[in-house]
């Protein structure tokens, strides 16, 4: 089976398989009858985590995980680590929906990185918000443009490039933008992202996408209204974060 590596900022595919012991990979990374003592993931797959997750240097003695499969995919969680020579063990931090912030639920990763621009560029987070705060207007009931369309949502690209999240194009077909996270001091992340006015309106891509694409996606929308949405899928909403400029002001 391919592993699907669970990174800060969720899911992303990797390169590597999960073998069981009575398989071996050919030169074309295909299952072949093999013998091994045991169920194994490729080698590779402790440095793509250090990669992930800024570990420290050093040879690992022992890496602890999560396993859940889900459409035929590994999808691998690291618990924690022990370093070859090391007694004590580091725990490694699991946030649920990483990239989700909405009015029921902000992300302990959008918190801290809201705080860490902050830090970082005074007075940014705080414009941006603002700015957010003046797009989100025209979808409101009582100051909604008429005709407004769930494009118009793209005004917020630049507010949330500061923020660290940097919209790619817009296509209007499959997913609407292949875009970027980049959040504290983690790597760069590149997921799909959906553009609704309101996020119930994202059953249509529940129901028309298949499986390979339906395992991980953002959904950026003005107004959060979906009531039972895929574990897999992460809302942004732009709402909840003109809501939250109070925390920053001016």
């Amino acid at each position: 089976m391919r592993v699907a590596l669970v990174t800060p900022y969720g899911a992303t595919k990797s390169a590597y398989f999960a073998v069981s012991k009575v398989h071996k990979l050919d030169s074309q990374q295909q299952p072949v009858p093999g013998k091994a003592e045991h169920d194994r993931i490729q080698k590779g797959i402790g440095e793509a985590i250090r990669a992930w997750y800024r570990l420290s240097p050093g040879d690992f003695d022992r890496i602890d995980v999560d396993i859940n499969i889900r459409d035929e995919v590994f999808y691998l969680t690291p618990l924690r680590i022990k370093y070859a020579g090391k007694a004590k063990t580091k725990e490694i931090n699991r946030i649920d929906r990483p990239l989700t912030f909405t009015h029921n639920y902000k992300s302990p990763f959008w918190i801290d990185q809201l705080a860490h621009v902050n830090r970082s560029n005074p007075g940014i987070v705080s414009w941006s918000l603002d700015e957010i705060c003046r797009i989100m207007k025209d979808h409101l009931p009582k100051t909604r443009v008429p005709n407004i369309q769930e494009q118009d949502l793209l005004r917020a690209s630049g507010p949330l490039k500061h923020l660290g999240m940097m919209l790619g194009g817009y296509v209007g077909k499959g997913y609407d933008c292949f875009t970027s996270f980049r959040f504290l001091n983690f790597p760069e992340y590149s997921v799909h992202v959906e553009i609704k006015k309101n996020s119930k309106s994202f059953r249509y891509q529940e129901e028309m996408y298949g499986k390979e694409e339906l395992s991980r996606a953002v959904v950026l929308c003005a107004i959060d209204d979906h009531k039972h949405i895929d574990a897999q899928i992460d809302v942004v909403e732009l709402g909840a974060l003109c809501k939250h400029a109070a925390q920053f002001p001016l």
